[in-house]
C-alpha cells in the first residue's frame, strides 16, 4: 500500500502534469524555468519527458571558478535548455523498492545523477570512477569546484579499492562504526578522479547502512560520490519531498526512501596522518571516537592548501530566511531582539527546545525536544518548513555547549554565517 505522503507527492505530479497537457492545449508553452511543469509527453516520449525552452540568458550560462593548491579550474553551471520532471519513485514494498534499485542503475550506469536515501540525508549520486558523472553533480548544485564530495561504497573490499592505504585504524573504525553515520579521509587512489577530491591528496569514504543505496551500490558494482540532493550552500534534504522542491527540475530521478534517521551530514575524521584529525563533526562524537583512535585534533587546519572535507564553507546549511541562534531569558526579550531586526512578527518563526514562548503573534513556534538526537533528526526539516511557510527571520533556541550537541551547533553557526 502507497504511503501517504508518496501517494500526495504522485498526486501532486500527475494533476501538474496534466496542467501542462491543458495549457498546451490551449496554444500555451510550458516554460523551461517554471518549476515542475512540463510538455505534454508524446508516444515516444520517455518517463522524465523534456520540453523546448527560452535560450539560456546571461544568468543560465553562468559559470564558477575555484581555485586548488595546483591552479584554478572552471566547472559550467547547468544552462536549463530543457524541462525536466523528475520521476518519484516509492520504496515501501519489496517489488517497489526492488524496481526503483534497477531504474536508479541504469541512470547511474549511464552517467546520470540520481537522488538516493541515506541515514544522514539524501544524496545526489553519480558513478564516482566517472569523471565526467561527478561533474554533472556539480553542475545541478551550482556546487563549487574546491568542495571535495565523499564516496560511498558497500563493502569493506570496495573502500579499499578506493584509497592507496588502509592502515589498521581504518579497520578498527569501520568494524566499530560501518555501515554507518562516519566518513574515513585516507589517501586516495589512482582511480578516485581528482574532481571528487577537488585535486586533493585525499578521499572521504563513507559505508552508508540505508539498504536502499547499499542495494544500489551493489547493483552498479561501483561506488557512489554523493553530497546532499540541494542547491549549493542550501538546507540538506531528509525527505524526497525536500529534494523534488529542490532539484526537480534538474534531474531525471528521485527515490523515496523515508525519512532521513540521522538528519544531518556524517562525522569526518581524516586519518591520513597523526593524529587522527576530526574535520567535520557528526553524530558520531568524540568520545566514542577517541575509545578507537586514543587520541584525536579536533577542526581543520587554519589554512588548509586544499579542503578535504566538505561542510568546512564558512557558510553552509542556510535556509532562505535569515537565520539566528539565541538564549533569551524570558518572551519579552525574545520578542524585543526580534523586533529590533525589523522584521514583522508574523514572519518570525521560533525553534525552541527549553524557553518555549506563547505563539502569540508570531508567525510559528515549534518545539524540538532537548535531546540531541532528536533535535538532529528534526532540524532541517522545521528549516524547511519555515522557508515553505514564508519566514523571513528564523530563531533557534541556542544548544547546549555539550559534545553531543556540538555537530547541530556546527550546522546552525553556518547557517546563520552573513
Amino acid at each position: 500500500m502507497q504511503s501517504r505522503s508518496g501517494a500526495k507527492t504522485h498526486a501532486r505530479i500527475c494533476a501538474k502534469r496534466l496542467e501542462c497537457v491543458q495549457l498546451a492545449g490551449a496554444g500555451e508553452r510550458c516554460g523551461a524555468v517554471r518549476k515542475r511543469e512540463q510538455a505534454p509527453r508524446t508516444p515516444n516520449a520517455s518517463r522524465s519527458s523534456v520540453a523546448a525552452s527560452p535560450a539560456p540568458t546571461d544568468r543560465d550560462r553562468a559559470r564558477f571558478f575555484a581555485c586548488f593548491g595546483r591552479g584554478c579550474r572552471q566547472i559550467a553551471a547547468v544552462e536549463k535548455k530543457q524541462a525536466v520532471l523528475a520521476d518519484v519513485l516509492p520504496t515501501h514494498t519489496p517489488e517497489l523498492f526492488r524496481a526503483a534499485v534497477q531504474r536508479a542503475a541504469e541512470l547511474l550506469r549511464a552517467g546520470e545523477a540520481v537522488a538516493l536515501p541515506t541515514e544522514t540525508v539524501y544524496g545526489l549520486a553519480a558513478n564516482a570512477l566517472d569523471a565526467k558523472a561527478v561533474e554533472r553533480i556539480f553542475q545541478i548544485k551550482g556546487r563549487p569546484a574546491h568542495n571535495p564530495i565523499i564516496v560511498h561504497v558497500a563493502s569493506m573490499d570496495m573502500a579499499k579499492r578506493c584509497v592507496a592505504s588502509w592502515p589498521v585504524l581504518a579497520s578498527n573504525l569501520a568494524k566499530a562504526f560501518w555501515p554507518g553515520p562516519l566518513t574515513l579521509v585516507l589517501p586516495r587512489a589512482a582511480e578516485i578522479p581528482g574532481i571528487i577530491t577537488a585535486d586533493g591528496p585525499t578521499v572521504g569514504v563513507r559505508w552508508p547502512s540505508h539498504p536502499f543505496i547499499q542495494a544500489v551500490i551493489r547493483e552498479c558494482g561501483f561506488p557512489l560520490a554523493a553530497p546532499s540532493a540541494n542547491l549549493s550552500n542550501r538546507v540538506s534534504p531528509t525527505n524526497a519531498e525536500h529534494v523534488r522542491r529542490s532539484l526537480g527540475d534538474r534531474i531525471r530521478l528521485i527515490v523515496d526512501g523515508g525519512q532521513a534517521q540521522i538528519g544531518i551530514e556524517s562525522t569526518v575524521l581524516d586519518i591520513s596522518g597523526f593524529p587522527p584529525r576530526l574535520l567535520r563533526p557528526g553524530m558520531i562524537h568524540e568520545e566514542a571516537l577517541l575509545a578507537v583512535t586514543g587520541k584525536l585534533a579536533l577542526g581543520a587546519s587554519k589554512s588548509p592548501e586544499v579542503l578535504r572535507s566538505p561542510g568546512l564553507l564558512r557558510k553552509h546549511y542556510s535556509p532562505k530566511a535569515k537565520l539566528v541562534v539565541w538564549s533569551w531569558r524570558d518572551e519579552a526579550e525574545l520578542r524585543m531582539r526580534s523586533a529590533e531586526c525589523g522584521v514583522r512578527s508574523s514572519r518570525v518563526h521560533v525553534v525552541a527546545h527549553t524557553r518555549i514562548p506563547s505563539g502569540a503573534g508570531f508567525g510559528r513556534v515549534s518545539v524540538i525536544p532537548h535531546d540531541a538526537a532528536a533535535f538532529a533528526r528534526a532540524i532541517y526539516a522545521e528549516l524547511h518548513q519555515c522557508d515553505e511557510a514564508g519566514a523571513e527571520l528564523i530563531v533557534v533556541e541556542a544548544l547546549p555547549d555539550t559534545p553531543n550537541w556540538r555537530a547541530i551547533t556546527d550546522r546552525l553557526r553556518r547557517a546563520a554565517a552573513s
